[in-house]
């Protein structure tokens, strides 16, 4: 990832989803898969009740979906989108000295685009 400078605008494009957003699309993926873990939970009870050829092999992949299903469901809905920087960076990068004197631009010295309104 680029690093941005301090002085560029931040892009829409480059902001990050709202929290909003993200707790919404982790509820919607939580309440299909718990929908998933329903389905297998009837499928496998009419899969006993009609007594079908071959029940040795549907019942446990039933079973592994109503097990492994909610685990995953509740490990995705507690995802989160990952940082951008870690935490521990900093503390292995040399602290910036005041001798040397400030790190960032003045007004002045900034680059800037200067857009004229006539030709």
């Amino acid at each position: 990832m680029v690093k941005r400078q301090e002085f560029e605008p931040i892009l829409i494009t480059d902001a990050p989803r709202s929290q909003d957003d993200q707790l919404h699309s982790r509820q919607v993926r939580y309440v299909v898969m718990m929908t998933i873990r329903a389905v297998c939970l009837i499928v496998g009870a009419v899969l006993v009740v009609a007594e079908v050829p071959m029940l040795w092999l549907w019942l446990p992949l039933c079973a592994i979906g109503m097990i492994l299903v909610p685990w995953l469901a509740v490990m995705l809905a507690n995802d989160r989108p990952p940082k951008d920087e870690h935490r521990m960076v900093n503390w292995f990068r040399p602290k910036p000295s005041t001798e040397t004197g400030p790190r960032s631009l003045t007004a002045e010295e900034k680059p800037h685009r200067i857009i004229d309104a006539e030709p």
